[in-house]
């Protein structure tokens, strides 16, 4: 089974995710409304948005799932209603302005898979003055949260491997947000929020807010946890919170704090966060205080200092560099520029395997590179 295909079987089967999409479209979606369904995968919330009553789908997503989206649309008998569109969505066009855009890419935390940019892209070019947005805001927060696993993860850079000093990785691993699936006894305070953003805004603000977090029970604080609540529509709310009745299927974040602090109940843990969502950037700072008020601990760690970069990434960084294409980049501007129109694609890779034979082996080969780059930049 194709492992993307696996992958969309999950949401299918989030019974959680798909009811709260449902609740949020028949709130949402009047009849004959025209709708975009970003990032769209199988095309059900495309397939929800005709059962409610629209008139017309727009369904874009740059991936092959696309195909099989086709396919349900034809299945369910909506394909005259659903128009399909291969690419990415800040980089396409539609025929007309819709009434509603329906997004879930929310990720883990609530801002990784880039719901805040795509519809602050979709509000400006493709809804209408007095469009509606699916989700319309998304609460961020955060609690307190013990784990060995964690502590293994980042306590295995200060050991010594094989007789290795490993110890060059600690620092990043400390500094990286870790998907898990967190149960409810991971937690050591209640959750709470630390701050709430509205969607398909102008701009795409920096999510930043503080929360203090008072120790319900004696533990070992490992990390912090996070997580999101999407208000999808008016009363319609949907959550990966840990332990929560309705919760969806879809892992948190822990993000480490330092060094392992024991905690007593009547502790406090506050906590200020600051997201840039663009740049996939999160920082924490995390103060540790007895039940008295006395500070016992405090980290301000970042995933900025948990990218692995290399020195050939950085070199790419300096403004005075003076980078020359590769042999393989003039091969790909050779395909560029053969998409003109006028060439067929037979063409294109007779061609560019003609011009360029020190790369590919055989023509079969150069058939293959030429599929690759029409495939993201052809039409």
């Amino acid at each position: 089974m194709s492992l993307i295909l696996d992958e969309h079987r999950q949401y299918l089967s989030d019974a959680a995710r798909l009811a709260a999409f449902q609740r949020a479209i028949v709130e949402t979606v009047r009849p004959g409304d025209v709708v975009l369904d970003l990032a769209c995968g199988t095309g059900i919330l495309g397939l929800l948005a005709c059962r409610a009553g629209a008139a017309r789908v727009y369904a874009v997503d740059d991936g092959s799932i696309i195909q099989m989206a086709r396919a349900l649309a034809q299945a369910n008998g909506v394909a005259d209603r659903i128009h399909f569109i291969r690419g990415v969505s800040t980089r396409i066009d539609l025929p007309e302005r819709v009434d509603v855009v329906v997004c879930d890419q929310i990720g883990r935390m609530g801002f990784e898979a880039g719901v805040f940019e795509l519809l602050q892209d979709a509000r400006r070019r493709f809804l209408k003055e007095n469009g509606r947005t699916i989700p319309t805001a998304i609460r961020f927060e955060i609690a307190a949260a013990t784990s060995d696993d964690i502590r293994s993860r980042v306590d295995f850079w200060s050991s010594r491997p094989g007789g290795f000093d490993v110890s060059a990785g600690r620092t990043i691993a400390m500094n990286t947000g870790y998907p898990v699936d967190a149960p409810a006894d991971a937690l050591l305070s209640s959750g709470a929020l630390f701050a709430c953003a509205p969607v398909g805004t102008e701009t795409v603000a920096p999510i930043e807010g503080s929360a203090s977090l008072s120790v319900m029970r004696e533990g070992r604080l490992d990390a912090l946890c996070a997580w999101f609540t999407a208000e999808l529509a008016a009363g319609v709310l949907m959550t990966n919170a840990p332990g929560a009745h309705d919760r969806i299927n879809r892992r948190h974040v822990l993000l480490p704090v330092a060094s392992p602090v024991p905690v007593r109940v009547g502790d406090r843990v506050d906590v200020r966060i600051h997201v840039l969502p663009e740049d996939l950037l999160v920082t924490w700072d995390v103060v540790i205080r007895a039940a008295g008020g006395e500070e016992r601990a405090r980290s301000r760690q970042s995933t900025f200092r948990g990218m692995l970069i290399a020195d050939e990434d950085l070199a790419f960084t300096n403004p005075e560099a003076q980078p020359r294409l590769s042999v393989a980049g003039v091969a790909r501007r050779t395909v560029l520029e053969l998409c003109d129109g006028r060439h067929s694609i037979g063409a294109i890779e007779q061609e560019t395997f003609a011009r360029h034979r020190e790369l590919f082996p055989d023509a079969a080969a150069a058939a293959a590179f030429v599929a690759e780059v029409l495939t993201r930049y052809a039409c």
